[in-house]
Order: C-alpha cells, then structure tokens, then sequence
C-alpha cells in the first residue's frame, strides 16, 4: 500500500539532488554538467510514483476524481471513479500504475469519461508524466475521436476570463479538432476562451504519427515561455501571449470529442460499446526551474531506488485555492 512519505534530511541526502537552473536553456536531451545541486528536501517538489492499492490511499495523497457532467466531451456524459483502477503488473511500470477507462456508445446516456487532478497550487517550472497511449480500443469499434491527456489547468472564472490558464499535452490516435483521421499529437497553451458562441485564444503545435506506447512527457513554465518535450525532443514552443497568469491544477483525463467541436466528426455510428484506456507510471512537478527529461528521469529513478512513492512539499496558496476537478 502507497504511504505518504516525508522526508527527512537523511532521506533526502540518500536520494540524491535537484538540480538548479543554470542549465535551462541547454538543449534538453542533455544534462547540466556545472549546477549547484539543491537537496531535495528543501526543493519544492511533487512526485506520486502511482503505487496505490485503492482508491483511499489515492485520496489521501490530495487526488480527486471528477464527476461533475459537462464540458468537455459528449453532452450527457459521465464522469467518475468507475474509470480509475490501480495495476501493479503493467509491462514497463516499475511499481504499478494508474490506469483511466472511458467507454462509449456514442450517445450520452452510454458514455462515461474518466478525470482526475491534483491541488491547484502549480503554475512555474517543470511538469512531467510517464503516460502510455494507445491507438486502438481494448474491445468495439475502432474510429472515435477520442483523447489521452496530460494537462495544468485553472478554473475559467467567467467567459474571456484574461487569468485563465492552461497547457495541454493530448494524443488524438483518430484524429480530430477538424484535422483528418490519422493519429497525432497536439499540445496548446491556453491564453482564454468562452463556451457560447465558441471563441478561443491559444496557440496550438499538432504533429501527426503514432504516439502509442510508453512516452515521457516533460512541459517547463519559465521565462515567459511554454515549452514542450516528448521523450526528451523538443515538441514545441509557445510564447509569452498565452503564458499561465494562474495557479493550476495537475490533471489527467480520457474523453470523447463530439461531433462539431472545431469541425470535429465525434464517436463512430455505432451503438456498440467500445472502451479506450490510458495509464500512467508516475509525475512529477517541480517548482520555479526548467529541468530537462534527463535531469527528471533522474530524479525520479533516485527516489524508486529509494523507495520514495510520494512526496509532495509544494506549498499551498494561502488561502488554499478552489480546486474543482471539472473544467
């Protein structure tokens, strides 16, 4: 079972150390040669490794599950923990992983999407996920718009809202958002948008190819700048126009695009039940630096080899910010 740890000095000088910024304008598949190292106790730093064996000690560590109806996804839609299961013996996951199932019958009434997130307390430096895709169902018809997501995200206040931020990574192994039908990943940094009419300020980088398998995601909020990394290549870079003015929370989520969203076709013509998943082996956050995917990797095999699970001391706002896990 998943205990929260927190470390101590002791704990920390045995796992190792972050490193500091002086390298965060070096190309990211390589390490920084000169850093002053930081102990990791005093670094700002969150890390879950997903090695839960239920829902209750996944709860205690800050996760919620959402399961307020809406935006986004198909309309009727719901949203809940039945989608969530924790699996020790996944291929590639060293100590288990967290696995979404969303399923559709291409109606509301037999759609459930799965999300979940984290606090709302990030918004500066590095964000990483080991996250496994995939292109086809587990079981039904193949062909659904569908999307597999790492994301940060805070609360839309009202519509326009100029504070709202946001910074996706999602794989469309169908297509989608208007484009054709081949598989491609999409990431979008998020200045502000509104549901009604439906208006959108972001820019978007979209690369189509196959993104099934085990991949590591890497996203670094620093300098006025949003830059993403897909297994340590830079994937892309988006400017100071959308970077996030607010605190976010750390999300997940597994939805089905419906049809006419940004010219979207939506799920197949088909009322078979057909079921997607998505799993994730661990993230990581860390506060105020830019880190390459090696430098995170780092880290975080120091803290398997350590037997770290968890750590979380990244501060709270004071108060603690709304955290809903909706939209």
């Amino acid at each position: 079972m998943n205990k929260k740890i927190i470390l101590t000095g002791l704990v920390a000088a045995s796992i190792g150390f972050a490193g500091c910024d002086s390298g965060k304008n070096k190309p990211d598949n390589t390490q920084a040669a000169n850093t002053q190292p930081e102990p990791v106790a005093s670094a700002p730093i969150f890390f879950d490794d997903f090695s839960y064996g239920d829902l209750a000690a996944f709860h205690n560590n800050g996760w919620k599950v959402r399961t307020e109806t809406g935006h986004p996804g198909i309309a009727g839609a719901t949203w809940s923990a039945e989608g969530l299961s924790f699996h020790q013996d996944i291929a590639g996951a060293e100590n288990g992983a967290i696995r979404m199932s969303s399923v559709t019958g291409g109606k509301g009434e037999n759609t459930r999407h799965t999300q979940f997130c984290h606090a709302r307390k990030y918004r500066e430096g590095t964000y990483a996920a080991r996250v496994f895709f995939r292109d086809e169902p587990s079981y039904g018809p193949d062909g659904d718009e569908v999307i597999q997501t790492f994301y940060a995200i805070s609360p839309l206040k009202a519509p326009m809202d100029k504070n709202y931020s946001e910074t996706d990574f999602e794989y469309l192994p169908n297509g989608g958002w208007g484009e054709n039908t081949v598989p491609a990943m999409w990431t979008t940094s998020w200045d502000t948008f509104q549901l009604e009419p439906w208006t959108k300020v972001n820019e978007y980088t979209r690369k189509a190819g196959s993104y099934a398998g085990w991949r590591t995601l890497v996203l670094t909020v620093t300098d006025n700048k949003v830059i993403y990394y897909v297994d340590g290549q830079l994937f892309s870079e988006h400017t100071s126009a959308v970077y996030p003015e607010d605190f976010m929370s750390i999300n997940f989520n597994l939805w089905f695009m419906p049809k006419g969203a940004d010219g979207s076709q939506g799920p197949v013509d088909s009322p078979e039940l057909r079921e997607y998943q998505e799993d994730i082996d661990w993230v990581f956050f860390r506060e105020g630096v830019a880190l390459s995917t090696a430098e995170v990797e780092t880290l975080v095999n120091g803290y398997r080899t350590n037997k770290v699970a968890f750590i979380d001391n990244v501060k709270e706002q004071n108060p603690a910010l709304p955290s809903p896990c909706g939209l």
